[in-house]
């Protein structure tokens, strides 16, 4: 069965999603041309499985391509991030040249991160881009 903790950040997603609107028209656009172009790429470039009895771990079959980097999305002044944190909501606005958080003009995400958990994170990490 699915683990607690994954059912809990399942439902915390979906109370968030619904109190925020969910993701971007342009982030969903972006995800479905991903998946989009994975697709053809696996159509056009293996053959479908057959089963062979074996478990899902064995292949005799060329094995999956590497996963490809991910598109970071670039950030425009006027943008929010929201992170909940030990039950807290942080909320970073992008202005040129930076960041605003907490009433204060950062240089970098990394620090705002560092700033909310008193440890090293990397901030675009932290955030979710």
């Amino acid at each position: 069965g699915v683990k607690r903790p994954l059912l809990e950040q399942s439902a915390a997603w979906h109370r968030q999603e619904k109190r925020l609107g969910g993701l971007a028209p342009d982030a969903r656009r972006h995800l479905a041309s991903l998946v989009a172009a994975r697709s053809r790429s696996r159509a056009t470039t293996q053959p479908a499985p057959a089963f062979s009895g074996k478990g899902e771990d064995s292949s005799d079959g060329p094995s999956d391509p590497p996963p490809q980097p991910v598109v970071r999305r670039r950030l425009h002044p006027g943008d929010r991030l929201l992170r909940e944190w030990n039950g807290r909501n942080h909320i970073v606005e992008v202005v040129e040249g930076g960041f605003i958080f907490d009433d204060k003009k950062w240089k970098s995400l990394s620090a705002i991160a560092r700033r909310i958990t008193g440890a090293h994170w990397s901030g675009p990490r932290f955030f979710g881009l």
